[in-house]
């Protein structure tokens, strides 16, 4: 359990790209402020491109949830769907926040 009480969300990556997952973590962590500021400006092109990248990046770097995530952050920067865009954000927020990199013992 995380320090808020919610259970962490446990991820395996590649050891190949193993270096590379805690950049990336990072820039996704910090992307929470900036989608909630795009969020709250009507964004949606700017949300919708960002969103797009970490859908595809997401998968890549082992992160299924926060593709998925990112593809329904796309959808609904899209449609211009505010409500969807923050529900989105939010559980992006969410999502990054309670991930856990799982290193196999070696």
């Amino acid at each position: 359990m995380g320090e808020d009480g919610k259970a962490e969300i446990p991820i395996r990556v590649d050891p190949e790209i193993a270096d590379l997952v805690p950049g990336f973590l990072e820039r996704r962590r910090n992307d929470v402020e900036r989608l909630r500021e795009a969020a709250t400006r009507g964004d949606y092109p700017w949300i919708r491109d960002l969103a797009h990248r970490v859908k595809g990046s997401g998968e890549t770097y082992g992160f299924k949830g926060l593709s998925e995530i990112g593809g329904a952050l796309e959808r609904a920067a899209a449609g211009s769907d505010a409500a969807g865009v923050r529900d989105a954000v939010e559980r992006y927020a969410e999502y990054v926040k309670r991930v856990r990199i799982v290193h196999d013992a070696s």
